[in-house]
């Protein structure tokens, strides 16, 4: 392909200069010249590559530096490190160059990045090391992630021109992983955008759905702030406050979370769009105006007192500070309205990064120290949970990384923030390892309560301990913080494996008594005969007298015949699945080249021919066949893509599927009669039962059928929704 190198450098220098034009005024002349001498380094590294586009690779760079600059707010070592973050991996300059050009700092950040970007390039059996080694770099420079989440973020934004397969990889990895650590360092904005973007891959269906719905009430929309900015700005002007006043709707996958949730559909989805107050103000007056400001817009509107949230008087983990409030809007409908400073509005788009910012000179509240807390859990946890899987491992961090929060006190009254759910033990191991251990119970508001015992908002603890007291194993059944769950699986497994080493030591020489080898064959035959998962339960049952020399004696006397049975029933039933498998195999072909292989149904999703699917390699089962709808979809994407295999139906029409819908409305007479005229009807599908029941007007219904294809039952839908009284139709 020709390119035109001269249009290209002149949109190259029209790129950077778009970058400095933001930074200037903010950096001094030193800070300016590090960003144009990591320009220069980076655009010779890039000077012969190119993005999947055709564009000049070196157009990246710039952009991720863009984001570091404007969207997260990092300052000019960042936005040197974001020009630079893929010159090590990608050219011939070293660290060691580096960092003689620029200082150690900025070549260490600079590694960092490009370690990340070589893991991700890695087998993904090796998930599990790689967002260890991804989240380790937390406690040696945040710095790191920022960059990388900003890298991440472009990625995202330019997805068009990947395979779907790999955009649907890239996606999942960016809900599983980048979207939940820019929720923790506070980026909002960014995180609402990149969940978006990846529902917008994982599930475009539904993602163009909301999008186009959004869409369409954009001027209802903006018609509505009109109103309201009109009736409140009178107010607040009449308060001589300098303020300004934005709507905006809500992500596309914060609205597509809500429909599952609550069960329902867009419209039904009362607060879709949000508006925010955000006025100027000194230090010492903020909290005040921001009460000001709740106290005009309630006299107004009528407030709904469930739903508000107070993040001023105790502002989150990651420093996000505002007033939410739900209210009836001028249209009578509830709508959310968020009030905020300036300075927490910078906060609450740019994260830790303003919070840093604006640490001086605003009133304390311990922000820097619940972040760095954070960051010595994270490690902790990392480090003490080595060999966790990969879903084990992230689901620990997730629920550090994305869970709501709890705000208890001490004896002494001193804050504690932990993740809702929490209970007291939990809050026992977050003081200190130590009285986790020894815990017994808790006095929550000078009453006695059990470990067991979920914290609630504004409770006061007291840790009841004994030295005798031990981890026990039902503990991990009520804990939810990481840091309780490692510590307590430490001491269990400590003790498993000394109790392991005994029952092995036992049986070996029982073994050795009835005259049978002591070696893995023999052992894993034993473990099979006495129907035990793994060789760890087999010594363990030796350990603790579950098994003694007559269940050996047992195994050795039958041992060939066993064996036989063994050979037999492996056979029939290997047998037995490929005939039953056989039958179906021109229903889906695999991969590029449309392979016909034996396959099953995951039992997590109702698979319906003309779904969107995906083909899944497991251990011991063969290929299960999931939806691309399917709960387990991103997680499998994202920490097993090396098993996913491509899929397709070849003939949608060669069978039926019984699916389960849920049917609701107003109820009259006939309405039965008019919903089975629609199916066994107009549509003509077998129904194989229907429960309907009906309270005070009310009904509810649950039917069974038989589908052919997607087709038939986006139309049996669209029909049943159209009968009188109908207002929910939903496949279960």
């Amino acid at each position: 392909m020709i390119y035109d190198l001269e249009k290209e450098n002149k949109e190259i220098l029209a790129r950077y200069k778009d970058l400095i034009t933001n930074t200037y005024r903010t950096l001094d002349e030193e800070q300016n010249k590090l960003i144009r001498k990591a320009f220069d380094i980076a655009l010779d590294a890039h000077k012969d590559q190119r993005r999947k586009t055709g564009e000049p690779y070196i157009y990246h760079p710039i952009e991720v530096a863009k984001i570091v600059a404007n969207e997260v707010g990092l300052g000019a070592t960042s936005i040197a490190c974001a020009l630079l973050h893929d010159v090590i991996e990608d050219s011939e300059y070293t660290y060691e160059d580096l960092s003689k050009i620029f200082g150690k700092t900025i070549a260490d950040i600079v590694n960092g990045l490009t370690k990340i970007s070589v893991m991700n390039q890695q087998n993904i059996s090796v998930q599990s090391e790689n967002y260890r080694k991804l989240l380790l770099t937390l406690s040696e420079d945040f710095r790191v992630i920022l960059i990388k989440i900003a890298d991440r973020l472009h990625n995202m934004r330019t997805l068009d021109s990947m395979h779907p397969a790999k955009q649907k990889k890239i996606a999942s990895e960016t809900s599983y992983i980048y979207a939940p650590l820019a929720h923790r360092f506070g980026l909002y904005s960014i995180k609402s955008e990149l969940e978006d973007l990846s529902l917008k891959y994982n599930n475009p269906d539904v993602y163009n759905e909301i999008l186009n719905k959004l869409e369409t009430a954009k001027e209802v929309r903006e018609k509505y702030v009109e109103e309201f900015t009109k009736e409140v700005s009178e107010q607040l002007k009449e308060e001589n406050l300098n303020f300004t006043i934005k709507g905006r709707a809500k992500a596309i996958s914060s609205i597509y979370r809500k429909m599952q949730k609550q069960n329902v559909t867009f419209e039904e989805v009362y607060d879709n769009y949000a508006i925010r107050i955000i006025y100027k103000s000194d230090p010492r007056n903020e909290k005040f105006l921001a009460w000001k400001i709740y106290s005009i817009v309630t006299d107004l509107y009528q407030s709904n007192p469930s739903r508000m949230r107070d993040w001023i008087s105790q502002p989150r983990s990651t420093g996000y500070e505002s007033l939410h409030l739900t209210v009836m809007g001028p249209d009578k409908k509830w709508i959310e309205v968020q009030i905020r400073s300036e300075r927490m509005n910078e906060i609450a788009e740019k994260g830790v990064a303003a919070h840093y910012k604006y640490k001086e000179g605003y009133r304390k509240n311990n922000d820097d120290q619940r972040f760095e807390n954070w960051v010595t859990e994270i490690r902790d946890v990392l480090e003490q949970q080595q060999n966790l899987s990969t879903s084990e491992l992230l689901d620990n961090i997730k629920l550090n990384l994305y869970s709501k929060e709890v705000f208890v006190f001490t004896p002494k009254g001193e804050i504690k923030i932990l993740p809702t759910g929490a209970t007291a033990l939990d809050f026992a191991f977050s003081v200190h390892s130590d009285l986790g251990m020894k815990c017994l119970g808790a006095k929550i508001n000078g009453k006695l309560v059990p470990i067991s015992y979920v914290l609630q908002n504004g409770d006061q603890i007291d840790i009841l301990s004994s030295q005798n007291q031990k981890p026990k194993a039902d503990w991990l059944e009520f804990v939810v913080t990481s840091k309780a769950k490692s510590k307590i699986k430490n001491i269990l497994n400590s003790e498993k494996n000394s109790h392991t080493i005994e029952g092995k030591e036992i049986l070996q020489r029982k073994m050795r008594h009835a005259k049978l080898n002591f070696n893995d064959e023999e052992i894993n035959a034993l473990q099979k005969f006495l129907n035990l998962k793994t060789s760890q339960d087999l010594f363990l049952g030796f350990q603790n007298g579950t098994f003694d020399i007559g269940d050996i004696k047992r195994y050795a006397d039958g041992k060939s015949i066993l064996s036989n049975i063994f050979q037999r029933f492996r056979k029939s039933n290997k047998e037995e699945y490929v005939e039953k498998v056989d039958s179906n195999l021109d229903m889906i072909v695999f991969g590029k080249d449309e392979e016909k292989l034996n396959y099953s149904f995951a039992k997590c999703c109702t698979v319906i021919p003309g779904d969107k699917i995906f083909g899944f390699i497991t251990i011991s089962d063969g290929i299960k066949i999931h939806s691309d709808s399917c709960p387990n979809a991103i997680n499998l994407r994202a920490n097993y893509d090396y098993r996913v295999l491509q899929a397709k139906w070849v003939n949608a029409e060669s069978f039926k599927n019984r699916i389960k819908i849920e049917i609701e409305g107003i109820d009259r007479i006939g309405m039965i009669n008019d919903i089975t005229a629609v199916i066994s009807g107009s549509m003509n599908m077998d129904m194989k039962s229907m429960s309907i029941a009906s309270n005070d007007g009310i009904f509810t219904g649950n039917i069974n059928l038989e589908v052919k294809n997607k087709s038939q039952l986006e139309e049996t839908f669209k029909q049943l929704k159209n009968i009188n009284g109908v207002s929910k139709v939903k496949r279960v």
